[in-house]
């Protein structure tokens, strides 16, 4: 029974961190229409109070116009961040968002995770207050989900994507079969469709678990059995811990010390926020500075 509790949280953490984390994707009735007529409109009239449920549309609307946000999610990514310091928090955590904090901040957009925000954003709509659905998985979603919220903000997106290029390698010589555990029991690991699966993907190196098929249906990860890690046997291998101790729990797993990558000490832990939630800006360029180190050494 306990174990069935853990594999449920599990289950719905990984869930949230698919629907929090490509594409913009468009709702009904108030959502935005985020087709290119409408995106020249929308770049005329540009949004002046915006309200965001995402960490990751909190930090790109911020670095585009400061002066646009009215309210942000209650992450702790933004704890300790100045430029955060004074704008009102409408959640806290992973808590749902307060509708009335929300309505009171009087915003003219409300930008939510697809899959998450849902309810919230419903009745915002009936309310009539104009909501965004965002979903990011992979690099080019980043990248058009920066590129619609600058024309919302008439803002440039251009130093902000150039410095997304920057956290990418200028050339890979190294093509390391690489495997990602997210969690023990099921162990767990990213598929292509997934946000750490594109960068792995960005960092050509070889992901297990790219085209696997998994027996627990989360979109973009796959369950993976002991024998089958054995089998795969990654030259690097690297832990995400949403929690600590993950890594030292692995370590008393039978298949840990035949891996080539435990042999050779080429097993890295990284944070959650930035290689599979991408979290904040800051978030994946320190992933993607670790991924540089792990893959090329």
């Amino acid at each position: 029974m306990q174990r069935r509790i853990i594999l449920f949280g599990l289950i719905l953490w990984l869930s949230l961190v698919t629907f929090a984390c490509t594409n913009v994707t468009t709702g009904q009735a108030q959502n935005i229409d985020t087709s290119p007529t409408s995106r020249s409109q929308q770049s005329q009239q540009s949004v002046k109070r915006i309200v965001t449920l995402t960490s990751l549309s909190s930090d790109i609307i911020s670095q585009l116009d400061n002066t646009k946000l009215v309210g942000i999610t209650g992450s702790d990514l933004f704890k300790n961040v100045s430029r955060f310091k004074d704008i009102p928090r409408v959640s806290q955590g992973q808590a749902t968002p307060n509708l009335e904090k929300i309505v009171a901040l009087k915003p003219d957009l409300v930008i939510g995770a697809s899959g998450f925000s849902n309810l919230t954003t419903d009745k915002l709509k009936e309310l009539g207050i104009t909501t965004l659905l965002t979903k990011v998985d992979n690099w080019e979603a980043l990248q058009n989900l920066t590129k619609t919220l600058a024309k919302m903000v008439n803002a440039d997106a251009t130093s902000l994507l150039n410095r997304y290029q920057t956290f990418l390698p200028e050339k890979q010589t190294q093509h390391p079969y690489t495997l990602v555990l997210v969690s023990r029991q099921p162990i767990l690991s990213p598929s292509r469709k997934s946000w750490a699966g594109s960068l792995l993907e960005k960092f050509e190196a070889q992901n297990v678990s790219a085209d696997l098929q998994g027996k627990i249906s989360i979109p973009g990860y796959v369950t993976l059995s002991a024998e089958k890690v054995l089998e795969a046997n990654p030259e690097v291998l690297i832990v995400v811990s949403p929690q600590p101790g993950l890594l030292k729990s692995f370590k008393s797993e039978s298949f840990w010390d035949k891996l080539k990558a435990t042999k050779n000490n080429r097993v890295y832990e990284f944070d959650y926020y930035g290689l599979v939630n991408p979290g904040s800006i800051d978030a994946i360029e320190k992933a993607c500075q670790q991924l540089k180190v792990a893959l090329s050494k």
